[in-house]
């Protein structure tokens, strides 16, 4: 199916029209912006002595599994989805079939809180569904066109459901490893995504919101770079020694920090639709770093995994606020209230990665503060994108 007609072109959508389920950014940057605000919010509660609700994944499992398979993957699905239309000049799910991918989802997140009223078998089943039929609508489009290398967005899609079945696995008493080692290999998968996705666009980005800029694309170091990401990704998985998991992290980060060296131009610091995406990418780095003094026993290893929490949460929000005003024809000027959203979360994530490192004696008044300021961060995100996400395009395209 072409992605636009002469009829589509000639009958402009009237920009106030409902158009949620128009194209799958919108109500996925929509539900992960509302999720990151109920899973921080819910991880808060947790925290403290008086206050606590039952999950099906238990307390700390729950909180690690859904910012990776609720936020993260709700961020993947919208922007791949939006991004397989603009690659294969095919329609993408749209309407009561992305509703239907939404709410299935949806399901997945509510269902875990009711484990003493839904049987465990059904709870996992909803919860695994949602990847692979994301991966099936991915792979449709691009299996129609010559786009196939994009496929490997697909596999890694898959790899995040087996991560995902890894952790049902265990707490379905089917097999006896660490659920941890499920999500930490969703985590990664993601990071793959980042690595990839990211040297795509944030060099095009630079280049056209801070003019005068020229970032430098090297050809090995864009292979380099989501190679080394799969290498750490091996490596962690085989539970290799860890002084060669540090050599390969240390490998990642002078990567990974040399194509973002090169990408870079002081420029980006007029524009906070690309110095959150740089910081984002600098948190990615940092992780490296900490992986690898974390297998020196240097630092703990969950330094390391909230650098890559804090990669993954800067750099979504930086690219939903940047996709959401490009994909709806607006201009790349996102409100002054997104600004504050975008050093709000930054803090957060600072203040969670280093608060035990710096103030320990506060670490848990800071771990709690820096969730509030997460939280705000998103409310922000909500309240100024629910219009432009749910609204039609204000140039009346489709999508």
């Amino acid at each position: 199916m072409a992605l636009f007609n002469i009829n589509e072109l000639n009958n402009k959508i009237p920009p106030d029209r409902f158009s949620l389920f128009a194209l799958g950014f919108r109500p996925f940057f929509l539900m992960a912006g509302l999720a990151a605000i109920l899973l921080m919010g819910g991880w808060l509660l947790l925290l403290t002595p008086v206050t606590g609700f039952e999950t099906y994944y238990g307390p700390a499992l729950w909180h690690g599994h859904e910012m990776v398979f609720g936020f993260a993957a709700a961020v993947i699905a919208g922007f791949l989805l939006t991004a397989a239309r603009n690659w294969t000049n095919v329609e993408t799910l749209k309407g009561s079939a992305l509703a239907g991918l939404v709410l299935l989802w949806l399901a997945g997140r509510l269902f875990a809180l009711l484990p003493t009223l839904l049987p465990s078998w059904l709870i996992a089943v909803v919860d695994l569904a949602f990847i692979p039929l994301l991966a099936v609508a991915l792979a449709m489009p691009i299996l129609r066109t010559d786009k196939k290398p994009q496929l490997i967005f697909v596999a890694l899609l898959m790899l995040m459901f087996v991560a995902n079945l890894l952790v049902h696995l265990v707490i379905l008493d089917i097999i006896a490893i660490s659920a941890e080692l499920g999500v930490r290999l969703a985590v990664n998968a993601v990071l793959v995504i980042i690595v990839v996705m990211a040297g795509r666009v944030l060099p095009l980005f630079i280049e056209r919101g801070a003019p005068g800029s020229q970032p430098r694309k090297w050809p090995w170091l864009e292979k380099a770079a989501p190679l080394s990401m799969v290498a750490l990704l091996l490596v962690e998985l085989l539970q290799l020694d860890p002084r060669l998991i540090a050599v390969v992290a240390v490998v990642a980060a002078i990567v990974n920090g040399l194509r973002l060296w090169g990408w870079y131009s002081h420029r980006v610091w007029q524009v906070p639709l690309l110095w959150v995406l740089v910081l984002g990418y600098g948190w990615l780095v940092l992780g490296f770093i900490m992986t690898a003094a974390a297998m020196l026993g240097l630092i703990v290893e969950s330094f390391a995994l909230h650098a890559f929490a804090a990669a993954i949460s800067v750099l979504s929000l930086g690219m939903m606020a940047r996709v959401a005003l490009g994909h709806t024809g607006r201009l790349l000027q996102p409100a002054r209230a997104m600004t504050w959203a975008f050093v709000l979360l930054n803090i957060a994530m600072f203040l969670r990665v280093f608060a035990s490192l710096i103030f320990p004696a506060a670490v848990n008044v800071l771990i709690f503060f820096a969730g509030f300021l997460v939280s705000v961060a998103f409310v922000i995100f909500v309240a100024v994108y629910l219009p432009i996400l749910s609204k039609a395009r204000i140039d009346g395209r489709p999508g």
